[in-house]
């Protein structure tokens, strides 16, 4: 599917969400990545494959410190 070089992460990956943009719709809170992966705003995502991964982003209140 990825045409880009170097080739983009694939679905499977684990630094998936790095792949590029396909498409961007901000105001409906959701992005296609060129690896097929659904990117939704609050962190959320759709796999090519129909598998859904939980909204991971941080919660409220939690202090992010640097190591």
């Amino acid at each position: 599917m990825c045409q880009h070089q170097p080739p983009c992460p694939s679905a499977d990956s684990a630094d998936r969400e790095s792949a590029r943009l396909v498409a961007h719709h901000p105001e409906q809170g959701w992005s296609l990545l060129c690896n097929g992966v659904l990117l939704f705003e609050d962190t959320g995502e759709l796999l090519p494959d129909g598998k859904i991964i939980a909204p991971h982003r941080p919660l409220a209140g939690t202090a992010v410190t640097a190591a």
